[in-house]
């Protein structure tokens, strides 16, 4: 483990934003964050969580300071222990057809839609508002300083690679099991040699410099929508 993430695991996210707005009468206090907009394959998933203002989960870190091990012992324990939270999709398809940045809009949207909740303020991870709201508060490197949306990245990261795993069975030569739909050269080999699959993101540009093996390559409106308003 590099010495720049054993010191950002050893200092965990604070409560300075949540604080500062519950103390302004803002109660409903939602953290956001995403997970997939840099891999080849599955959806774009972001998570939308609400957590209590009076009791804590410890060993809460920004999901990639974290091993897979780790993230997974602690999703249920945030899951019982947040108010509210939910996740939504953007499928490879709607990523091809809406380009990323729509894609990630429409994904934070069907989480805020899913939470049951009236957000009275939305902290989000970054310097871009993916939400679109007047709500938002960007927050950068947020998931590594505010415990809400450090939740969320647990969350959104634990739900799309459980997908991912449970969809590497159809997919034998992928390793989704592994790299989650990243790019790898494994991935890269099987794109070579099988063709994209259903899940992939095949408007990408660097599909263009694939050799196929004469594998037609899959136009995006041609592509099944497994994801596509899927919430958990």
């Amino acid at each position: 483990m590099s010495l720049r993430r054993s010191a950002n695991r050893s200092r965990p996210p604070g409560l300075d934003a949540e604080r500062r707005l519950w103390d302004a009468g803002l109660p409903v206090v939602v953290g956001m964050d995403e997970v997939g907009r840099g891999s080849w394959a599955g959806p774009l998933t972001v998570a939308a969580a609400v957590i209590p203002q009076d009791r804590r989960v410890y060993r809460v870190r920004d999901s990639k300071m974290l091993r897979e091990t780790e993230r997974e012992r602690l999703f249920e324990r945030i899951g019982a222990w947040c108010d509210a939270w939910a996740v939504g999709h953007a499928s490879p398809a709607e990523c091809d057809h809406l380009g990323m940045s729509a894609a990630q809009r429409l994904a934070a949207h069907r989480a805020l839609d899913a939470l049951g909740t009236e957000p009275d303020r939305i902290l989000v991870d970054g310097s871009w508002d993916f939400v679109g709201s007047p709500k938002v508060e960007t927050i950068v490197r947020g998931d590594a300083t505010s415990l809400t949306i450090a939740a969320a990245s647990i969350l959104a990261k634990v739900t799309r690679d459980r997908l991912m795993r449970d969809l590497a069975p159809s997919f034998p030569a992928f390793d989704f099991d592994r790299n989650k739909g990243y790019p790898g050269p494994r991935h890269r080999a099987a794109l070579a040699a099988f063709g994209p699959t259903v899940i992939h993101r095949t408007s990408w540009a660097f599909m263009d410099g694939l050799v196929w093996n004469g594998v037609a390559r899959t136009p995006a409106h041609g592509q099944r929508d497994l994801f596509a308003g899927a919430v958990p």
